[in-house]
This record gives structure tokens, C-alpha cells and sequence, in this order.
């Protein structure tokens, strides 16, 4: 390998890994790296300045190749991992349920959202980065992003509206009259 491609191969490589492995089955995942950085090493003389997005454009091309010579669509999945500091304290029953909405909201979300987002929330992506692995103007990507956002909004406020709440306060109060119900 040459000195430069060692060096991308080696500070990239973490990146491309969790970004393959956030949206292909684990079945595939290190075969779809391999052959992002087998394209990268043939086509090094194509690679942008800032190879990380091209990188990740090259790899979700790979990833749609894979998906479509076997005649399957893979789900995009969201992995919600809480960060545990935030969640101390928090009750987990509600912790549970809102991963839950957010999940569900997430499945509603076209695949084109989900993406967008995707890139620009786990990836840390800005809307230019995020507009280059998706061959789209920045514009349009940032478009894109502000419409998803208000989607994944509309869909999480739709689920907080349909989630019945309880007054337990009503039941106390009648009880506290001194009549026991049997």
C-alpha cells in the first residue's frame, strides 16, 4: 500500500466501520468496508480533499449494489443507545417508552429522511458533507434535512397525542370519602 493510502486507510477506517455497520445487516458489513476501501485504493487519483465523504458515498453505493444483487431491501434500523449519564436518575418505564415512539416515528420516516438525518446526527456531518455523499446540491440537502426534521417532529407529536394518560388522582379521591368498593 502507499504511505497515503495507509495513512487514509488507518484514520478513516473506524469511521467507514460504524457507518457501514449502522445500516447493514452485521452479516455484511465487513465485506461492504472491504470494498469501499478496494474502490478507494483503485480510484485514489478521484478521491476529493476531504476524503471521509466520499468514503462514506462509496460506501452506501457499495451497500445498494449489495442489497440489489440479492434481490433484497434491507430495513434501516435506528439504534437508539442512550448515553448512560443522561439516563441516571431517569425512570425507566419512561425511558422505555419513548425510545419506543422514537423507534416507531423513526420506521415511519421515508428511507431518503432517514438517511439525511442519519448522516448529519450519528455522522456529525455537515449539510455540505452530508449533500456530497448523497450526490445532492448542499441545498437541496439542507432542504431535505429541514423537511425530515419536521416530519420525525410531526410523527413524534402524532404519537404523544394517540398515548392515553391515566389520572390516578380521580380514583384516590373517591376512595378517600370512606366508601369501599368491593
Amino acid at each position: 500500500m502507499a504511505p497515503d493510502f495507509t495513512s487514509l486507510y488507518r484514520e478513516h477506517y473506524p469511521a467507514v466501520l460504524r457507518f457501514v455497520a449502522r445500516r447493514a445487516s452485521s452479516v455484511d458489513v465487513d465485506d461492504i468496508v472491504a470494498e469501499t476501501f478496494v474502490t478507494a485504493w483503485r480510484k485514489q487519483d478521484e478521491m476529493a480533499v476531504a476524503p471521509l465523504p466520499w468514503l462514506y458515498r462509496t460506501a452506501r453505493n457499495t451497500m445498494l449494489n449489495a442489497m440489489r444483487s440479492e434481490g433484497r431491501r434491507v430495513a434501516l434500523h435506528v439504534r437508539v443507545a442512550g448515553d448512560a449519564a443522561t439516563d441516571v436518575g431517569r425512570d425507566p418505564a419512561a425511558m422505555i417508552s419513548e425510545r419506543g415512539r422514537l423507534v416507531d416515528a423513526w420506521r415511519q420516516l421515508d428511507p431518503l429522511d432517514r438517511e439525511v438525518l442519519a448522516l448529519q446526527v450519528w455522522e456529525d456531518m455537515t449539510a455540505a458533507e452530508s449533500a456530497a455523499v448523497l450526490g445532492i446540491s448542499r441545498a437541496a440537502c439542507s432542504m431535505r434535512s429541514s423537511r425530515a426534521r419536521r416530519r420525525l417532529g410531526s410523527l413524534l407529536a402524532a404519537a404523544d397525542a394517540a398515548t392515553p394518560t391515566f389520572d390516578l388522582s380521580s380514583s384516590s379521591s373517591s376512595s378517600s370519602n370512606g366508601a369501599h368498593h368491593v
